[in-house]
């Protein structure tokens, strides 16, 4: 086996992807709605205020520089595993065996947070329209079972689903945001949340990482290369597409909130929100644009979190089907389904993992958001900020073992991804700098938990040593 650019073996899923599907998956992954309604008031909050929007612009920046780097090395990266495979070319197998681990426990415990976030929306939705309130681990397992169906079937049918999602929330945000300036927000369109006094105050990296974390799934342009069309055109467009069109969303989209709110007030309205006593996203819509559409925003915010978990299960189900390939899980995981040309085994034991995980909170009386969410959240952002950073130190890494690739894309290849490696290394500096303020719970507990990730990490590269050990062992 060797240690630097192993081959995959997974032929077999086929597809005709082209870069808006690719984009919606992706960007349905980031769940724009539910960032808006609640990643934003808690940047507001605990952030820097009326510099909130600004968190955003710099995360955006951040990813902008990092998929510089990705799209760059993307051509020579023939294997579906996105930010392993990369880390697996640029810095060998045991490094990228290591981040393929870390990514199955990073998506998998943001995909069981936000399954708890949707026990938790669906009851609270049903109580506001007048029905009686059932437990949050029922609209879960619902959840999980609709996503089961369509993540066994072909890709195209959840990208269709996806897309419908993705349009309508947008378009609802858009229709509020377009109003408030329309109508002057609270005390006239201002700039103060660009202003050096407001974005570069007291909280401006807890915003950041509250950014950061909106944009977890956006490496999936990559892992859906052996169902894409002309992947080599096709992955770059949608990486770039994606991380330019959620970052202008969530930027613009903070700044029209706190316009709409006013300024002087923004701050508080937030932290009423975050104590349970209103709902920023849903009490400004009512104003500018009347109670339809923040009716519409707050079932549609359904819609967002479905589109959300589907999205990450379907990543999931092919790292497990890529991995199957290479021979590092299972065989049976590897296998696609006549009809559907989906990894149907990979996409079942995916849901049964789920299932379990959602299980074991529901008996151990976890609550939805504060601890089934708020916990994995905080696991999933130090596990996304460190994958970034392993892929951009490979980037560096390979174009520096190749160095003929270089000519005439210094900017490209080596600096900006250098400049990337900076960022991402500040930023997990800051995650855990603040990781009990992302949990929201004790220092114990958050220090479990932030470890989660790293423990993933060595797990990978212990498990290539016994791999190994064991080849050359039955060699002698």
């Amino acid at each position: 086996m060797s240690d630097s650019k192993p081959t995959m073996a997974s032929a077999g899923l086929t597809g005709n992807l082209g870069v808006g599907s690719i984009v919606f998956m992706v960007i349905a992954a980031a769940a724009p709605l539910t960032v808006i309604g609640g990643n934003v008031p808690l940047a507001i909050g605990i952030g820097n205020g009326v510099g909130a929007p600004f968190g955003f612009l710099i995360a955006s920046l951040i990813l902008l520089v990092f998929a510089v780097g990705f799209v760059s090395m993307t051509p020579y990266v023939k294997d579906a595993g996105a930010f392993y495979s990369y880390i697996t070319q640029g810095l060998g197998l045991r490094a990228g065996m290591g981040a393929a681990w870390l990514a199955l426990v990073t998506y998998t415990t943001i995909q069981a947070g936000v399954y708890g976030y949707m026990g938790w929306a669906m009851n609270d939705l049903v109580v506001h329209y007048g029905g009686a309130a059932h437990p949050w681990w029922l609209y879960s397992l619902l959840t999980i079972a609709a996503v089961a169906i369509l993540g066994y079937r072909h890709i195209e049918l959840s990208s269709k689903i996806l897309g419908v999602a993705l349009v309508l929330e947008i378009g609802v945000v858009l229709i509020m945001n377009f109003s408030i300036l329309s109508k002057g927000g609270a005390s006239g369109i201002t700039a103060a949340s660009f202003s050096p006094h407001n974005a570069f105050s007291h909280g401006l990296g807890m915003s950041v990482l509250f950014a950061l974390t909106g944009f977890i799934g956006f490496e999936s342009t990559a892992i859906f290369r052996d169902e894409s069309r002309n992947p080599g055109k096709t992955i770059p467009r949608a990486t770039y597409l994606a991380v330019l069109i959620i970052g202008v969303f969530y930027t613009f989209s903070a700044w029209a909130m706190i316009e709409g709110a006013g300024a002087a007030r923004a701050v508080s309205v937030a932290n009423d929100t975050l104590n349970g006593n209103g709902n920023m996203l849903l009490d400004i819509a009512r104003q500018y644009s009347g109670p339809l559409l923040s009716n519409i925003i707050q079932v549609l915010l359904i819609s967002s979190i479905f589109a959300c978990v589907l999205s990450f299960h379907n990543v999931l189900a092919r790292y497990k089907y890529v991995l199957s390939g290479q021979g590092f899980m299972p065989k049976f995981l590897s296998s696609v389904h006549a009809e559907h040309k989906s990894p149907s085994n990979a996409s079942l034991v995916q849901s049964a993992t789920a299932l379990i995980l959602i299980t074991v909170c529901a008996l151990c009386k976890l609550q939805p958001l504060t601890q089934v969410f708020g916990f994995m959240a905080g696991i999933a952002t130090v596990g996304i900020v460190l994958l970034m950073l392993l892929t951009s130190l490979s980037v560096v890494a390979f174009f520096k073992q190749n160095s003929a690739l270089v000519e005439g894309r210094v900017w490209k290849t080596r600096i900006l991804p250098s400049v990337s490696v900076l960022a991402l290394t500040a930023s997990l500096v800051m995650v855990l700098a603040n990781f009990t303020t992302l949990t929201g719970g004790s220092l114990f507990i958050s220090t479990l938990l932030a470890i989660v990730p790293l423990l993933a990490l060595v797990g990978g590269y212990l498990v290539v040593n016994k791999r190994q050990l064991m080849m050359r062992a039955a060699q002698s």
